[in-house]
């Protein structure tokens, strides 16, 4: 996958710079509010944590909260480069923490190098969190900082360079063995490296039952003997085994396992010709691993192979591992994360790969098909299901070790884990799913010269949602894929070749001619890339099309309907919004077409936003808007739409719609219960506004100034599969929107 410098910088710097930001999770509208929030009514949950210290998890964000904290000392491939540098890496696994498992985070960078300053401070900031996650901090004093803390503190501390590799990576070993037949104490394995991360992944092998005597661990200075005192100390010491061996090459001489946390290129072809039969090779240096998996595959047909990359089969990512531990480890108040919840964690993740692995997670990795075998021991870091698996394994495993404060539920706490997965990035996954699990399609770019396009197109590309093909200028895209480092060959189709132009005009001549287009007239139109797009979909040559980056709305509808008109049985075509609000999806429509639509029209409208509702699997209820309530103000205007309920009601009685009712009311639940218990629809999720005002303004307002997420515009009832990009779109809304394009031209056959 490529990503460039600038798509890095770009990310961050995007709207509020860095990757974090903390928001309410209670009202603060009202002096009410303020009192309950603050002064005076705090004081009550202070006077009760007094009395009570395990209130603090009830009565603040406590049980959701962990400190990320490093010194910089040891930053993942970029080594010692001080806390200031760590903190977009810390904002990162911040971030890592609230995707993957709804955990809160403060980073925290600390200008402390010694063990004592580094202790001193970690634990006077103790009371704050529900955990600590130890990061990118050098050996071997993150041993011994962990080692105190964990003695000191009664809240989980967890060094994740530490336990996380060794618990992925034992996840992986343990399914590896189930392939090979081998016994875990009769292995012999080699370790690459003796740093924080090799050491407790050693250890972690021998609590799965390895024997110490068949490790034997390489540094820089070679095996780690009996007697040797150059560059020593007491963790590698544990590891001093009785051997002749010196190098790394004599090390893999018979070796069952090899485990590389070290540095690219140090493991050879003849080293691993020298191990035995079904050898197990963990290159895990990134971003080059130890040994590349062709040249290992090239010499050895019978290696099991993981690395830590995501291009390639068995990816040890840590992300497997701590989001999900910390989840199950704060849900039940934990006083640690002690050995039990660490083993629980790795079989889970080694039991879940036995499982049945679901489309979603297929169509991430652009997969036909995955089952447990040599290039499937290890979940899928993407893989939904992981939180589902790890944390319940984590808080069961708290509660029968004794390290659990509360007692939970397991069964019911799976359902709350549900709820925790982001609905607005589960929605985008959805389409983007969808979309991949159809025939492939050709989506025409039609502003193929913009490089926000071309990264889109590139992502596209990457992750099999669609073929993309460009309009512009060949020289001037080909220059631009050059500076942003994209490894993309993608169809370019320069529209300024005449001779491509005139392959198209007779045709949108007969087309047209009856609504005053010459030939003279049809040469024109086709310098617009807007007529080119869908006069190329009309000829077959392409499935869909994108535009609207820099083009008005209307520029991009206009030529779509004088080509495509509606499609069959449809009289108009309509604009939805996805908008998705404190984890509720609604659809918004008509926001972009219809400007003050009849009662026939907005019938159609909530017709077209229901059918596309079921396509993303959301059961739709629809409510007809209007500043009335079931005729509580009788006018022209609520009459048209308690019509168009009528008309819907008739074509459609397989739909629940009611109407006319005020914005509130239909998204209200308790509204409709109270006062208007006849209503066929409560909680409404597809909101049909009367007008194009109207739902414009209130999908704006709420994306602005509500922090609702948007997906669209997206077209309905056009009759061929042509969509809309708003000026200002991203990257991540370019692809969405393709995604919709592609759904929409599966749907055409």
């Amino acid at each position: 996958m490529s990503i460039t410098k600038q798509d890095v910088f770009e990310y961050h710097r995007r709207g509020r710079p860095g990757k974090i930001e903390v928001v309410p999770t209670k009202p603060l509208q009202t002096q009410r509010d303020l009192s309950l929030a603050y002064s005076p009514g705090v004081a009550e949950a202070v006077l009760e944590i007094a009395d009570n210290p395990m209130a603090i998890y009830e009565l603040t964000a406590k049980r959701n909260l962990v400190a990320v904290i490093s010194n910089g000392t040891a930053i993942l491939g970029l080594g010692n480069r001080g806390a200031l540098a760590s903190k977009p890496v810390m904002e990162g696994k911040g971030v890592l923490f609230k995707r993957f498992a709804d955990v809160d985070v403060f980073d925290i960078e600390i200008n402390a190098k010694t063990v004592e300053e580094m202790v001193t401070v970690i634990r006077a900031l103790a009371p704050t969190f529900g955990g600590i996650n130890l990061e990118d901090i050098k050996a071997p004093e993150c041993f011994e900082v962990e080692r105190r803390l964990k003695a000191e503190l009664d809240i989980p501390v967890f060094h994740d360079d530490q336990h996380g590799t060794a618990i992925i990576s034992g996840a992986a070993i343990i399914n590896a063995i189930k392939i090979t037949g081998k016994r875990m104490e009769d292995m012999k394995i080699v370790v690459s490296g003796a740093g924080a991360s090799a050491i407790a992944s050693a250890e972690f092998y021998v609590s799965l039952g390895a024997s110490r005597a068949n490790i034997i661990m390489v540094d820089t200075k070679g095996v780690i003997y009996k007697g040797r005192t150059d560059n020593m100390n007491e963790y590698k010491e544990r590891f001093a085994v009785d051997t002749d061996a010196r190098t790394l090459e004599d090390a893999c001489r018979g070796a069952d396992v090899f485990l590389g946390l070290s540095g690219p290129g140090v493991m050879t072809q003849a080293m691993v010709k020298s191990m035995n039969e079904d050898p197990v090779i963990f290159g895990l240096a990134n971003p080059t691993p130890e040994i590349m998996p062709e040249l290992a595959f090239e010499v050895r047909k019978d290696v099991i192979m993981a690395t830590g990359r995501s291009d390639y089969p068995n990816q040890v990512n840590n992300v497997l591992g701590f989001p999900f531990i910390f989840r199950g480890a704060l849900d039940v108040y934990a006083r640690q994360i002690n050995e039990e919840m660490k083993m629980a964690a790795s079989h889970a993740l080694a039991e879940l790969t036995m499982e049945d692995v679901p489309d979603s997670v297929l169509t991430a990795y652009n997969l036909p098909s995955l089952k447990f075998g040599r290039e499937y021991i290890i979940p899928k870091p993407l893989d939904p299901r992981v939180l589902l698996w790890v944390a319940p394994a984590i808080a069961k495993a708290a509660m029968e070790s004794g390290m659990a404060r509360r007692e939970i539920n397991i069964d019911e706490y799976r359902e709350e884990l549900i709820s925790r997965q982001g609905i607005g990035q589960q929605v985008r996954n959805r389409i983007i799913s969808t979309a991949k699990r159809g025939a492939p399609k050709r989506v025409i770019f039609a502003e193929g010269e913009e490089s926000k396009i071309i990264r889109a197109a590139a992502q596209v590309a990457d992750e099999g949602v669609a073929t993309p093909i460009l309009l512009g200028r060949r020289e001037q895209i080909e220059a631009t894929i050059n500076e942003l480092g994209l490894h993309f060959q993608p169809e370019i189709v320069d529209v300024y070749e005449q001779d491509f132009r005139e392959h198209y005009v007779n045709d949108l001549v007969a087309l047209r001619q009856r609504n005053g287009v010459s030939l003279a007239k049809a040469k024109a139109l086709l310098r617009d890339r807007n007529y080119v797009a869908p006069m190329m979909i009309h000829a077959g040559v392409a499935d869909a099309s994108i535009s609207g980056l820099t083009y008005e709305y209307p520029d991009v509808i206009r030529p779509a309907l004088q080509i495509f008109h509606t499609r069959e049985g449809v009289k108009r075509a309509a604009g939805v919004y996805l908008v998705i609000v404190k984890g509720r999806v609604y659809l918004f429509t008509d926001a972009t077409v219809n400007i003050n639509p009849d009662e026939e029209t907005l019938a159609e409208i909530a017709i077209l936003a229901a059918d596309f509702a079921k396509t993303l699997d959301i059961d739709p209820r629809v409510a007809m808007l209007s500043f009335s309530n079931f005729g509580s103000t009788p006018h022209a205007l609520s009459e048209r739409v308690r019509k168009a309920v009528d008309i819907v009601r008739q074509r459609r009685p397989d739909l629940a719609i009611d109407g006319e009712m005020q914005a509130d009311t239909a998204v209200v639940a308790e509204i409709v219960e109270q006062r208007y218990p006849f209503s066929q629809v409560k909680d409404a999720n597809v909101l049909v506004f009367p007008n194009l005002s109207s739902a414009n303004v209130a999908y704006k307002l709420l994306s602005r100034l509500g922090g609702a997420e948007t997906i669209g515009p997206i077209l309905l009832g056009v009759g061929a599969p042509i969509h809309v990009l708003q000026v200002g779109d991203d990257v991540e809304d370019i692809v969405a929107m393709t995604a919709v394009a592609v759904m929409d031209a599966q749907s055409r056959g």
